[in-house]
């Protein structure tokens, strides 16, 4: 085991595990309330189907649910699968970032970033929604961590910041400009604003080339999976019109633009050398 400082990396290792278990836990709340417009503070902890507050005890990220076998103690009715697995992905995402960046501002940030992305997700597939309280702030702090990456200068990091900011303005425009041409051409709406904030979230993060990385890789799986959807549902719908929750693609693929957008966009700038 090879030491970080006076600390072994396989304790830092368990400690993020445990850290994105926690926050994970508290995820998860999020996304319960955060699209019915509900406070994470208060009331505590319940049961969804029966209402019954859950107690402390019963809180222990992953390790309370598997005790349980997956059943709430009061009612014994099933929790639902997506409460331990959004544990267990975001500690996976802590951990990868660790692996990937280590304990420094890029992979705290990327860290704070896989929690909106990985939330947004689940909100939007359960919900089709992508509440302002995480889409908002989301841009808000991809631009302040854009302006505290290192530069030599106060200017270079107001201008880092600034280009975060001009970076979430056209990733928004963007979706607005293809939510206006679909609109014109079908007669109704294709995609949601919320489409526009977290593309201008992702944007404020990851820049330029990542942005159109997610963009692609988003809209691809994204019809991949709704021409599936009708195939095997046996829908008439058309593809154009099926309603599929997009800002989930769009995270999924801004996670993977993270670790391997670099590498795709140097693939494709080969051809023009």
């Amino acid at each position: 085991m090879v030491p970080s400082g006076n600390v072994p990396l396989g304790l830092i290792a368990i400690f993020i595990v445990l850290l994105g278990l926690v926050f994970g836990s508290f995820l998860n709340v999020c996304i319960s309330r955060l699209p019915k417009h509900e406070s994470v503070v208060r009331p505590r902890s319940r049961c969804p189907q029966c209402g019954a507050a859950i107690r402390a005890s019963d809180n222990i990220p992953l390790l309370s649910w598997a005790v349980l076998r997956g059943r709430c103690r009061s009612c014994r009715k099933p929790i639902a699968w997506r409460y331990p697995a959004v544990e267990v992905g975001l500690a996976a995402l802590f951990l990868l970032a660790y692996l990937r960046f280590g304990l420094t501002l890029s992979g705290v940030g990327i860290m704070l970033l896989s929690f909106l992305l990985l939330g947004l997700a689940a909100m939007d597939a359960e919900t089709m929604r992508l509440p302002d309280a995480f889409t908002f702030p989301g841009i808000v702090l991809g631009i302040v961590f854009a302006g505290l990456l290192p530069a030599p200068a106060l200017a270079d990091h107001l201008a880092h910041a600034g280009l975060a900011a001009l970076g979430a303005l056209v990733g928004a425009l963007i979706i607005l400009t293809i939510r206006w041409i679909y609109y014109v051409w079908r007669g109704v709406e294709g995609m949601g604003i919320g489409d526009a904030k977290l593309l201008a979230l992702i944007a404020a993060w990851l820049g330029p080339a990542l942005t159109l990385v997610t963009l692609f890789m988003g809209a691809l799986s994204a019809s991949v999976v709704g021409l599936l959807w009708i195939a095997l549902t046996r829908r008439k719908e058309s593809p154009m019109t099926a309603r599929i929750p997009f800002g989930s693609f769009l995270c999924g693929a801004a996670l993977y633009a993270i670790y391997q957008g670099q590498a795709n966009v140097g693939w494709y700038l080969q051809f023009f050398r």
